[in-house]
């Protein structure tokens, strides 16, 4: 289990509860603290002994910290878990740990992931398109609530209660098998945050490994504890990191004239999104996200 934090004290110390509070899978436990200043790392060295505590001198970026966890890890699965999130009831990582034996094709698997009132987050997803790009969360998806290119991208026609091959799922509780990070290699730590679980489910997939959304076992996640302490940083990142994301993967498959206007498409919703969130934070104390 690796858990990468960064000043999210509080939640992290029930994330680790609910890890601890797992029956019938043995697991070591390592968080990575990335240069937190709100005691995190003390509160982890103080209240628990059993869990490896890597803690950085200042924010290395999600990528990297886990890298340092995927390093470290003994294990022939690491599951990558957000410290805003809570596994739900004490037998899910033996239910993840009896499918990832039962599939040895399966390289990377996501497991259902709720919001703390219990609805569902669409944590396994299509690639992202252009079109989803344009619709998702701006002033046009508002407009057409229902466009196909969003319903596509979140896969929102779809249940999400059963078992099913995807294209990527959500870091913030995904299992990833030893042999692929043997095969395809660690994250790419040119994604400071956001897109590095995309980019590692593409390489997996493009290894000949399955990537599975499993949701016989749950967590809830409060998406942003740490990411909404620096709103406009982490927009920027998002962005960044799409941009980075597209000219890796998906750039060759358009053709030349039309890569500088997606990369430029993309730094203009970034700078919308920069400008709304400062606008909203001066008008109603708080920002929003992509």
């Amino acid at each position: 289990m690796s858990v990468v934090n960064w000043n999210t004290r509080d939640e992290m110390a029930g994330c680790l509860d609910s890890i601890l509070n797992q029956e019938g899978a043995s697991c070591e436990i390592i968080v990575v603290d990335n240069g937190s200043r709100d005691g995190s790392a003390e509160m982890v060295g103080n209240y628990y002994p059993q869990v490896q505590l890597i803690a950085n001198p200042d924010n290395y970026g999600f990528a990297r910290a886990l890298n340092q966890a995927l390093k470290a890890a003994r294990g022939r699965y690491i599951f990558a878990l957000n410290p805003d999130a809570r596994i739900i009831g004490p037998d899910a990582m033996v239910k993840l740990v009896e499918f990832l034996d039962s599939e040895p094709k399966v390289g990377i698997a996501g497991i259902r992931v709720l919001n703390s009132d219990g609805s569902l987050q669409f944590s396994a997803r299509r690639f992202p398109t252009l079109g989803a790009g344009i619709f998702r969360n701006t002033f046009l998806g508002r407009l057409f609530p229902k466009n196909r290119y969003v319903t596509q991208y979140l896969m929102t026609d779809w249940g999400h209660d059963e078992v099913r091959d995807v294209d990527w799922v959500s870091g913030a509780a995904m299992a990833i098998r030893r042999e692929v990070l043997d095969g395809v290699g660690l994250l790419d730590e040119r994604f400071f945050m956001y897109c590095e679980d995309v980019d590692i489910c593409y390489r997996a997939r493009q290894g000949d490994w399955r990537v599975v959304y499993f949701p016989r076992a749950a967590v809830k996640h409060r998406i942003g504890a740490s990411s909404d302490l620096a709103q406009a940083r982490m927009l920027y990142q998002f962005h960044k990191s799409m941009w980075l994301l597209f000219g890796k993967h998906f750039a060759r498959d358009w053709p030349l004239y039309v890569r500088p206007l997606v990369m430029a498409g993309l730094a203009a919703r970034g700078l919308y999104f920069i400008t709304i969130n400062a606008v909203q934070r001066v008008i109603y104390g708080r920002g929003s996200r992509a």
